[in-house]
């Protein structure tokens, strides 16, 4: 791992910390409400980008065990998701959740950094396809509960989920199915890109390994 990585890590997860603080202080004051607060995928999937970049920093500086490679992939998934959506369909409805530079840092900042971190650190080792599956798990029960919360008490995190929006639950169903179909193509470019990535890295250490075998022998 690269000597700047672990510093970097916990640098960006600070900034991440604080925009989340002002985020849950805005709320709090407001009209959303800590509860509804932490209904938004955006805040879920931020909150486990910091302790996911924060514990791998600890760990790089203080020579730990790295985060699973699955963990950090889940994460990964999960914030390019929420910049694609802010970036597609959020951005233009206006936000009473955080100010703007709040904004800029967990929809834009985050998904981006989370992915760099994952291209310049890759998988220790290749990803079965399986963890792809095991990473769709939470959304699906995130859906499942906004869904029931959201017809108990009437508030949706997202304009496309709340049914009472022009279209109704045909809308949302096949606003769902372009969310689900979403998470299932970038979860499989995630999951291919890290593979990828970790072959090469053990194709260039056999690689490097072998050259200094041979150079003990001569």
């Amino acid at each position: 791992m690269h000597s700047w990585l672990a510093p970097a890590r916990l640098a960006v997860a600070a900034i991440a910390a604080v925009a989340l603080g002002f985020s849950g202080y805005h709320a709090a004051t407001g009209s959303t409400g800590v509860v509804n607060h932490f209904g938004y995928f955006t805040i879920l999937a931020n909150a486990a980008a910091v302790v996911v970049l924060a514990l791998g920093g600890l760990a790089g500086l203080i020579g730990r065990g790295p985060v699973p490679d699955p963990v950090r992939g889940a994460v990964v998934l999960y914030l390019v998701i929420t910049g694609l959506v802010y970036g597609t369909v959020l951005a233009k409805y206006p936000d009473q959740l955080t100010i703007p530079w709040v904004n800029d840092v967990l929809h834009r900042v985050m998904p981006l950094a989370v992915l760099a971190d994952w291209l310049i650190d890759p998988p220790a080792r290749r990803l079965r396809p399986t963890v792809g599956l095991w990473w769709l798990g939470f959304p699906l029960l995130y859906l499942g509960y906004t869904l029931l919360r959201g017809w108990a008490v009437g508030w949706y995190p997202y304009p496309f989920l709340d049914p009472g929006v022009h279209g109704g639950y045909r809308r949302v169903a096949g606003a769902c199915a372009l969310v689900a179909a979403a998470f299932v193509v970038v979860g499989a470019a995630v999951l291919a890109v890290g593979n990828a990535l970790a072959a090469r890295r053990d194709a260039h250490g056999t690689a490097w390994r072998g050259r200094r075998a041979h150079a003990r022998t001569t």
